[in-house]
């Protein structure tokens, strides 16, 4: 496990200061929501912004979680660095296996993406086949009710404790 010292030594997490943590807690207060909203609007129409949006809901709480209750802001590989946090604050290991499976799809569709642009004439787009259209739609209903939204409630939790 990596100790927090040791991320703030190697200035990938921060302190707050006392005149920013309002302006940082409102920021990831919305910032959640709206990624919450997008991810449920785009759902049938553009599943894998959905899954994305649905990941940074996720991303965005956990940082919300982490500026609220120990005034930390990740400063630097904020995805990997949110997580390492969150494993040596939080010991509910539910709420660690969300995150870690939200950001296991947020890095497979980020492969997807790199993937692609390598080698743009034999990649086919989910949009090219019916069947990959309605797998990526059920992948990401899937993705919302059983990881997002599980996810949200249990960091809401710890938020109002």
């Amino acid at each position: 496990m990596v100790k927090i010292e040791t991320l703030l030594k190697e200035r990938k997490v921060s302190r707050i200061s006392e005149l920013e943590l309002e302006r940082y807690i409102n920021f990831f207060t919305n910032s959640y929501k709206n990624n919450l909203e997008h991810s449920k609007f785009v759902l049938e129409k553009f599943p894998r912004w959905s899954i994305i949006s649905g990941y940074y809901t996720m991303h965005d709480i956990a940082k919300l979680f982490l500026a609220k209750e120990f005034r930390l802001k990740i400063d630097y590989e904020v995805h990997a660095t949110t997580i390492k946090v969150l494993r040596e604050l939080i010991k509910n290991k539910e709420i660690l296996k969300l995150i870690e499976k939200g950001y296991e799809e947020f890095i497979t569709l980020a492969n997807d993406l790199a993937e692609a642009k390598k080698d743009r004439v034999k990649v086919q787009y989910y949009t090219g086949t019916d069947y990959m259209e309605q797998e990526y739609k059920k992948r990401a209903k899937e993705f919302l009710i059983k990881i997002v939204e599980p996810f949200l409630l249990k960091m809401k939790e710890l938020i109002e404790k």
